[in-house]
Order: structure tokens, then C-alpha cells, then sequence
């Protein structure tokens, strides 16, 4: 799987999403990255999942609710980022993160098979609650 953590940016293709995405900082690459899981009729890749995962958690740091180990780097792109762009992508982020976690889920497999299921799961509905709307 070429990953080094339960961490969301802690694997290979999470890490090339992020260099990607400091190459080309817009929602539109968040986008497509979160649609490929919510448009997907099959069985859900494990880089297509981690791609989604990690464009979640910048979908979330955007909106101010990063993670605690949200890579550095990262977060001084964030400011140039305009707001309006990245809110409708709360939606679609919750459910690219609902899917992965979901039985057509070839991330979800793997992760069942290790040690560390629990800690990926419970990190993965952290996430979901940090894309939650305030209030609601």
C-alpha cells in the first residue's frame, strides 16, 4: 500500500496529491480528486480513496479545521485560497470520506487487515465531524 502511518497524508499517493496540489492550488483539483470516489459505481481503488482522503483534509483545513498533524507545508498555501470555492466542497468531501469508509472499499480492506484499523477508522470519522458545518 506504500504507507507509513494511519495518518491520511501518512502514504505514498497522499504525498504526491499534496505535492500536486502545492503545484496547482484550486478547488478544482480538490474536486476531481473527491469526485472520482462519489462518482465511482465500483469497487473504489485504494489510490483513488487516498487522493480523496487527503483532498478532504485540505477541504478541511481550508475551512479551518485541520488536522493535527496537517502537513506544514500545506497550510501556507491555504490563505491564498479563496473560501467561497472550497465551501461547496464540504458536501462532496463527506461523502468521498463516507465512501472510502464504505464495504466497496479496497482502502477499507487493506486497513481491516492491519493492526491499526481502529485508529484509521476513528481518524477517518474525526475527519467527517471537521467537515461538519458549524452548527449544525
Amino acid at each position: 500500500m506504500g504507507a507509513w502511518g494511519y495518518y491520511n497524508f501518512d502514504n505514498d499517493t497522499a504525498a504526491d496529491f499534496a505535492e500536486d496540489f502545492k503545484a496547482e492550488p484550486s478547488a478544482g483539483v480538490l474536486e476531481l480528486a473527491l469526485a472520482a470516489t462519489v462518482d465511482s459505481e465500483d469497487y473504489l481503488d485504494a489510490d483513488v480513496a487516498n487522493e480523496a482522503l487527503a483532498a478532504a483534509e485540505i477541504v478541511a483545513a481550508i475551512l479551518g479545521k485541520p488536522a493535527r498533524n496537517f502537513p506544514a507545508d500545506l497550510l501556507g498555501i491555504i490563505p491564498r485560497l479563496d473560501l467561497s470555492h472550497i465551501e461547496p466542497l464540504r458536501k462532496p468531501a463527506q461523502q468521498a470520506v463516507r465512501a472510502v469508509l464504505g464495504s466497496d472499499s479496497e482502502l477499507r480492506e487493506l486497513w481491516e487487515d492491519s493492526d491499526e484499523f481502529e485508529n484509521w477508522e476513528d481518524l477517518q470519522r474525526q475527519l467527517l465531524k471537521r467537515l461538519d458545518k458549524p452548527g449544525a
